[in-house]
C-alpha cells in the first residue's frame, strides 16, 4: 500500500467514526481552541511525517473540538447538513482535483454544471434561460448578482463600469427591506455602493409593498436595484413578492431576491406560495449547504440575463482556452474553486424532485413541532408565524431566556443559539438538517424543557 492510499483509508476510517458518533454524541465541542492548539503542535517539524500519521494527528486531535455541526440535533445556524450522496461526491471532488474555469479543461465539470444548474431552474420556478453560477456560498452569490445588476444598470444610462469603474457615472441606489440579512449589506459594500435605503418591515420582517413604493419615488429618478428576500433568518417570512416586484418596474428597478435558504419553498408543491411572484425578479441567490444540504462550500448565483451577468464577471487571458458558448468562469467570480456542481447534481440526483420536496416539507413539519412544544412549557411564547424552517422564542424576559440558553447548551444534548429580534433576547431554532428526525426534536424539546425548568415529556 503506498502512501497515499494508506492516507485515505486512514481519513474514510476517521470519517466514518465521526459520522457513526453523531447520534448519541454531546452536540456542543468538549474542548476549546487552546487545547486543540496544544494538541496539533505549535513548532513545525523539521522532518516530513508520513501522510497516515498526520491525517491520525489531525483527527484524534480536532475530535474533542468539533462541533456536531451534522447532528439531527444542530439548530443554531442555518447551516444544513450533508446529504450522503453529495458528501460521497465531495469526496471525488478532491480526489479528481479538476480546474473547473473551462469547458476545454474538464468536459466533466461543464457538463455537471450544466445539468445541475437546468435541475436547479426547473425546481425552483426560474427563467429556463437565466444563468447559474455556483458560488463559495449566498455571501458571494448576492456579490454576483448584485454586480450584474449594477453594472447593467449603469450600462443603461451609457456608463461603462468595466471600463472606467464608478467615478464619474451616476449613484447606483440600493433599497432593501429594514430586516434583510447582513450578508446584503456586505454585498453592496464590496461592490462600492454602500449601505441600502432601508424600507419599513411588518413584525415578521416582511417588506411593505407601499413603503417600498413611497421610498422608489422619494429617491428620485437614477439607477436602483431592490432587494426583496425569501426566507427571514429570524422568522423565515417571506417579502410579498408580486406587489414588491410590480413597485420597483413601477421605478424601472432591477429586482434581486436574497433566498439563502427560503428560494428551495419553491421545490414543494405545499410551500410554493410563499414565493409567488419570486420569479419575476431579475436575478436571485440562494445556498445548496443550507437547505438542499450539500457540503460547504456552494452558493447559487442566478441571473435572468446571462448577458449582463457574462458581462460582470467574464475574465478573459490570452492563456485561457475559452469557448464560443461561455464557461463556467463566466458566471462567478473565482478563477480557482472546487467543481461545485458535481455535489449539487449528486443532491439531486439521488433526491429527485419529490425528494426535495419531501426535505423540504420535512424541514417545515419540525419548525412547526418545535414552536407546538415550546409554546406548552409555562412561560414560553412563540413569536414567529411559523411559515417555514424558523423558531423564534422567548421565556418571559431576557434574563430567563439567556438563562435557559445557557443552561441549554451546557447539557450539551442540543444546540440552539440565541439572538435579538425586536429588541429582546430570544432562542432561535433553524431546522435545516436532512437528518433531523422526530426523536432529535423530541430530545431537543427535553432539553429545552430542562433548561427553562420544566421535567418531563408532554
Amino acid at each position: 500500500m503506498d502512501a497515499r492510499e494508506a492516507a485515505l483509508r486512514r481519513a474514510h476510517e476517521h470519517a466514518v467514526r465521526w459520522l457513526a458518533s453523531l447520534s448519541d454524541r454531546r452536540v456542543p465541542a468538549r474542548a476549546a481552541v487552546e487545547e486543540i492548539v496544544r494538541a496539533l503542535g505549535r513548532e513545525l517539524p523539521d522532518a516530513p511525517s508520513a501522510p497516515a500519521d498526520v491525517v491520525d494527528l489531525l483527527a484524534t486531535a480536532c475530535e474533542p473540538g468539533l462541533t456536531a455541526f451534522p447532528s439531527g440535533r444542530f439548530y443554531g445556524f442555518v447551516v444544513g447538513g450533508t446529504e450522503p450522496a453529495a458528501l460521497a461526491a465531495d469526496w471525488l471532488v478532491s480526489a479528481w482535483d479538476q480546474n473547473s474555469v473551462m469547458r476545454a479543461a474538464s468536459p466533466a465539470y461543464a457538463a455537471a454544471e450544466e445539468v445541475a444548474g437546468t435541475w436547479l431552474l426547473d425546481l425552483l420556478g426560474l427563467p429556463d434561460d437565466s444563468a447559474v453560477g455556483f458560488t463559495t456560498g449566498a455571501t458571494m452569490a448576492n456579490f454576483t448578482c448584485l454586480a450584474a445588476a449594477r453594472d447593467e444598470l449603469l450600462r443603461r444610462t451609457g456608463h461603462d463600469v468595466a471600463r472606467d469603474g464608478l467615478a464619474g457615472g451616476p449613484p447606483v441606489r440600493a433599497v432593501a427591506g429594514e430586516d434583510r440579512h447582513m450578508a446584503v449589506d456586505l454585498a453592496l459594500r464590496y461592490l462600492g455602493l454602500g449601505a441600502p435605503a432601508l424600507v419599513k418591515a411588518d413584525g415578521q420582517g416582511r417588506m411593505e409593498p407601499e413603503a417600498l413604493r413611497e421610498a422608489l419615488g422619494a429617491g428620485g429618478p437614477g439607477p436602483t436595484v431592490v432587494v426583496l428576500q425569501a426566507g427571514d433568518i429570524h422568522s423565515g417570512a417571506f417579502d410579498p413578492f408580486t406587489e414588491a416586484v410590480r413597485a420597483a418596474r413601477e421605478a424601472d428597478a432591477w429586482v434581486h431576491v436574497d433566498g439563502a435558504f427560503g428560494l428551495w419553498a419553491a421545490a414543494s408543491p405545499r410551500h410554493a406560495h410563499l414565493t409567488a411572484g419570486c420569479a419575476d425578479a431579475d436575478s436571485w441567490a440562494t445556498d445548496a449547504h443550507k437547505t438542499l444540504n450539500v457540503p460547504y462550500d456552494c452558493g447559487l448565483a442566478v441571473v435572468r440575463d446571462p448577458s449582463a451577468l457574462r458581462a460582470a464577471m467574464g475574465q478573459r487571458g490570452d492563456y485561457l482556452i475559452q469557448h464560443e458558448h461561455g464557461d463556467p468562469v463566466d458566471k462567478v467570480p473565482e478563477l480557482s474553486r472546487r467543481g461545485r456542481a458535481f455535489t449539487v447534481w449528486a443532491a439531486l440526483r439521488s433526491l429527485g424532485r419529490s425528494g426535495v420536496a419531501d426535505l423540504v416539507d420535512r424541514l417545515c413539519r419540525h419548525a412547526c413541532a418545535f414552536a407546538d412544544g415550546i409554546a406548552a412549557i409555562d412561560g414560553a411564547r412563540v413569536l414567529n408565524e411559523v411559515v417555514f424552517t424558523q423558531v423564534c422564542a422567548e421565556f418571559g424576559d431576557d434574563e430567563r431566556t439567556e438563562r435557559v440558553l445557557t443552561r441549554l447548551l451546557d447539557d450539551g444534548t442540543t444546540w440552539i443559539s440565541g439572538s435579538t429580534w425586536h429588541g429582546r433576547r430570544v432562542m432561535r431554532i433553524s431546522v435545516s438538517n436532512w437528518s433531523t428526525t422526530q426523536d432529535d426534536v423530541t430530545r431537543a424539546l427535553d432539553s429545552i424543557r430542562r433548561a427553562a425548568g420544566v421535567s418531563g415529556r408532554r
